[in-house]
């Protein structure tokens, strides 16, 4: 009930201030379930999808968001668990499977999920390497994935900043990815990867983003690094060298079945 009461609430002000646009709505199905694969660029990223898309979506939410102490900490608990999302400890690995099972528990429930493939925001605007817990929920559940690419949310709120800024942003969203050819398949690795990679170059595709083959998480702790270093070396202490910026690569490959069992007979 409360998911509802926050929509009608936002709706009217957030389409006055940022007139999204929408493509592709009529991909979502009208019943039944199905994984919406976002690329991450900011916080609003899961209010603008639930805002634009008639069903209900439940989205993975990270723990952090649900544990923060004080009024502030009860106020963000309430409005998360308010409007339908599900806290997940993205540090801990026997938590993160319990995640997958209640995802995979969601869709079997006929619901529409929501998930970042690339696991958190993307630290400068490009699109990291997916993992691959999207894909296996999707074999599990035996559900189509909908890539979806949010446009413009990066600038309106980058990392670092608190009060968004007002422009104008939009969605996309592809036509469903089936993956029943990999039926009974969830368990092998290089099927995984390779459903995965698939989602990520649609998403490339969507959004124009430039394509980065390391997890955004490495390249967070890149940029941390390299900001320690260069405030070291400013002071004149005697830092690490900031690292190598990581250039563009190929853009991820779906290797053909034939593919996937020479890997596995290499392995």
């Amino acid at each position: 009930m409360f998911y509802w009461v926050v929509k009608w609430i936002l709706t009217p002000v957030l389409r006055t201030l940022y007139r999204p646009w929408v493509q592709g709505l009529e991909h979502i199905p009208a019943s039944g379930a199905a994984i919406l694969a976002s690329n991450h660029l900011s916080f609003l990223d899961s209010i603008f999808l639930p805002l634009m898309v008639s069903r209900r979506i439940t989205f993975l939410a990270k723990q952090e968001y649900f544990t923060e102490r004080g009024l502030k900490g009860r106020l963000k608990k309430a409005f998360f668990s308010g409007v339908g999302q599900v806290p997940i400890d993205r540090d801990n690995a026997d938590a993160a499977g319990a995640a997958l099972a209640t995802g995979t528990r969601i869709l079997r429930d006929g619901a529409l999920l929501g998930i970042y493939p690339e696991g958190t925001r993307s630290p400068d605007g490009r699109l990291y390497r997916g993992k691959v817990g999207v894909a296996k929920m999707a074999l599990e559940a035996g559900v189509p994935v909908l890539p979806v690419a949010m446009i413009g949310m990066f600038d309106v709120q980058p990392p670092g900043r608190t009060v968004p800024r007002i422009a104008r942003v939009g969605i996309r969203i592809g036509e469903p990815l089936d993956f029943a050819r990999y039926e009974g398949m969830e368990s092998d690795r290089f099927v995984l990867r390779s459903m995965t990679d698939e989602i990520m170059y649609e998403l490339m595709v969507l959004s124009g983003q430039e394509y980065v083959d390391i997890y955004a998480t490495k390249a967070k702790a890149d940029l941390q690094l390299a900001h320690a270093a260069s405030n070291g070396s400013s002071r004149g202490t005697d830092a690490a060298p900031a690292p190598q910026r990581v250039g563009p690569v190929a853009a991820p490959r779906t290797p053909p079945v034939d593919d996937l069992s020479q890997q596995r007979r290499a392995s």
